[in-house]
């Protein structure tokens, strides 16, 4: 199974995202509203990094609040680690878990496609396995 599973429901136009221009204490106000963990930085419609919640947690420990007055683009993640629509989502949480991250941004062309969380990969891989288990279930109540 690919992640073209998890993105076919989606669209890009929904992808919440900031411009490596923006100030940090903009992107944690809107990790905030929106209730989320991570978002992609964008230049010149291209995904140049993420910045997450980590991030925040070690800039301020590092520097305080001065950081929020700084460009994302100072202290996001980069170069972001991303995936294709054709990776498995095996793949995929193998990925996340050597690289210790839990956003991927899915990319088509270049451009970015879907932005999915490990939660996105772990629930699909659960309804995989629901799903094989009643086939098996199934299968032997009719043999």
């Amino acid at each position: 199974m690919t992640i073209a599973r998890i993105t076919a429901k989606r669209s890009a136009s929904e992808i919440v995202s900031c411009e490596a221009t923006t100030q940090v204490r903009d992107v944690v106000k809107l990790l905030a509203e929106k209730r989320i963990g991570a978002v992609p930085i964008l230049q010149a419609g291209q995904v140049v990094g993420i910045f997450s919640e980590r991030d925040v947690i070690y800039r301020l420990a590092a520097e305080g609040e001065m950081c929020l007055a700084r460009p994302v683009s100072d202290v996001m993640t980069a170069p972001a680690i991303t995936v294709e629509e054709t990776t498995t989502i095996d793949d995929a949480l193998s990925l996340m878990t050597k690289r210790r991250i839990r956003h991927l941004p899915v990319l088509e062309n270049g451009a970015l496609k879907a932005f999915i969380s490990i939660g996105d990969l772990v629930k699909t891989k659960m309804d995989e396995v629901e799903h094989e288990a009643e086939a098996m279930r199934s299968y032997i109540q009719t043999a």
